[in-house]
């Protein structure tokens, strides 16, 4: 009976990583959905700012926007800059 047990709760955790696998892939697709149109292009420009000072990838950016109730949102703005740097050549 060990090794039917055996089987039977493998299947039982297969399924539950499944499951909780799809319910990441759910909150991703919603999250994305509720972007607002702007946010893109905001990201776009907010790099070309910064790049005009400091030499950066875009991978070092990242902009979400979080909405708090019906009136407030949250725009936060993380970049990880280089150490010790020259500015760029104008």
């Amino acid at each position: 009976m060990a090794l039917l047990d055996f089987f039977l709760s493998r299947k039982k955790a297969t399924a539950n990583i499944a499951k909780e696998r799809l319910q990441i892939i759910v909150a991703e697709r919603r999250r994305g959905d509720s972007e607002p149109h702007y946010l893109p292009q905001l990201k776009r420009d907010i790099l070309e700012v910064i790049c005009k000072y400091v030499q950066i990838d875009p991978e070092m950016v990242s902009v979400q926007l979080e909405q708090k109730g019906d009136d407030i949102s949250v725009l936060e703005l993380n970049v990880t800059l280089p150490e010790n740097e020259e500015p760029p050549k104008r």
